[in-house]
């Protein structure tokens, strides 16, 4: 196993976020995996599933809200895709796919004795969540897409390309600092520093010798090389309609450059009966860090259960 640099043990984003590893199949393969609340026969477990370069310290906020909205000590795992945060790397940019992150969910719910469950994925863990309907549909009992469709923007990925490569490497903290509070800044206007401090730390740390090294395997860099920002995606559909028989909620930030309207509007239009909401000034990821966003899914999630308790915009 290579050696690559660590946060240390002690590391803020993830105090609050002990995991334990499922083996993928292999030696090399580890997952990381959060798990709370209480597993029971009429709660569907919620699966969240982060971005392409992210981690599970994007749901923190959410598990903190759902608890306050839902009530009760409701099942919630929170996953590292391979490659990215407390996983292991794979070291080869083809070794990454949606196709691959979806195994590796099916791999998850197997370990944890998980039959089915609601699994929320923001951008390409959306689109892991429609390979794994593809390949495994019983094991989705309810899927929520955030910032994620049949195809990407392609100008999303090579902005995303851009601002990764650029804080690669970076040495100094207050010139990191800067660098990302310019960066996050266009997703999330109007939050203070600090806030965007802390969302940075998600992503990168700052390692022993003042660099700034991102949670994520570097191969995931090469994988974007091959994105042009004129580039034309063909929209999946047919992965998008492995849900059809599912119950979906779909959600779209106002900033995001990763799905954009045209696509959304057309998923909508191919599930009417869909739930269907959108986040208010902010970008990618989907900060979920208010009851309005996080009451949705729960809402959405319950109703998946059996719950009595109305959508909060049913008629």
């Amino acid at each position: 196993m290579f050696q690559r640099p660590l946060p240390p043990a002690d590391y803020p984003p993830f105090a609050a976020l002990p995991v334990r590893h499922i083996s993928g199949g292999d030696a090399v393969r580890r997952l990381a995996v959060h798990v709370s609340g209480r597993f029971t026969v009429n709660q569907p477990p919620v699966i969240c599933v982060p971005g392409f370069s992210r981690n599970m310290s994007d749901f923190t906020d959410f598990i903190r809200h759902y608890r306050a909205t839902a009530s009760i000590d409701w099942p919630i795992v929170l996953v590292d895709l391979i490659g990215r945060g407390r996983s292991s790397y794979l070291r080869s940019p083809d070794a990454y796919s949606a196709v691959t992150s979806a195994h590796d969910l099916s791999t998850i719910a197997r370990a944890l004795g998980i039959s089915s469950a609601v699994f929320v994925g923001q951008g390409h863990g959306g689109q892991a969540v429609m390979a794994l309907a593809a390949q495994h549909p019983a094991l989705i009992a309810g899927a929520v897409l955030i910032n994620a469709g049949p195809t990407t923007n392609p100008r999303g990925l090579v902005r995303l390309r851009a601002n990764l490569e650029h804080v690669e490497g970076m040495r100094g903290d207050e010139q990191i600092r800067q660098v990302m509070r310019q960066i996050l800044s266009a997703d999330y206007p109007g939050l203070p520093g600090e806030t965007l401090d802390a969302l940075a730390a998600r992503s990168h740390f700052i390692d022993k010798t003042g660099r700034a090294r991102g949670l994520f395997d570097p191969a995931l860099l090469k994988f974007l090389d091959r994105f042009s920002h004129d580039d034309e995606f063909v929209p999946q559909w047919h992965l998008f309609d492995a849900l059809a028989s599912m119950p979906l909620m779909l959600v779209r930030s106002q900033l995001t450059d990763r799905l954009d309207m045209d696509t959304f509007n057309g998923m909508i239009a191919r599930r009417p009966d869909a739930m269907v909401d959108r986040f208010i000034g902010e970008g990618s990821p989907a900060l979920l860090n208010n009851e309005g966003e996080v009451g949705s899914i729960a809402d959405f999630v319950m109703q998946v259960g059996g719950s009595r308790r109305r959508w909060p915009f049913a008629a």
